[in-house]
């Protein structure tokens, strides 16, 4: 059974910081890239930060230069630093992931999701 657990959100200030974490657990072989996702009210869920397993990121254009992305492989966590944050980051946060997953001796890669975790900022 994967799953995929976060923690970190919560009510932030306007121009204040928070992070974001999510571990992988599991019958995981390799976990490839990882990320996060937000669905604000009304809204489509849009990609925020993805990074791969080589170290490489991808930003949306909105959270450019305020948002970092990490991870560490050996703990199968990613993060996200999130810094002067505005009221429309407010959101549900996802965490995502791309990974190979082994049952007995059968291997198969799927992208799998948490639960989500609010993130409120006050104006």
């Amino acid at each position: 059974q994967v799953q995929l657990v976060e923690s970190g959100g919560g009510l932030v200030q306007a121009g204040g910081s928070l992070t974001l974490s999510c571990a992988a657990s599991g019958n995981i072989f390799r976990v490839n890239a990882m990320g996060w996702y937000r669905q604000a009210p009304g809204k489509q869920r849009d990609l925020v930060a993805e990074i791969t397993s080589a170290g490489s990121t991808n930003y949306a254009d909105s959270v450019k230069g305020r948002f970092t992305v990490s991870r560490d492989n050996a703990k199968r966590t990613v993060s996200l630093q999130m810094t002067s944050l505005k009221s429309d980051d407010t959101a549900v946060y996802y965490c995502n992931a791309d990974l190979t997953v082994v049952s007995g001796v059968r291997f198969s890669r799927d992208v799998y999701w948490g639960q989500g975790t609010q993130v409120t900022v006050s104006s």
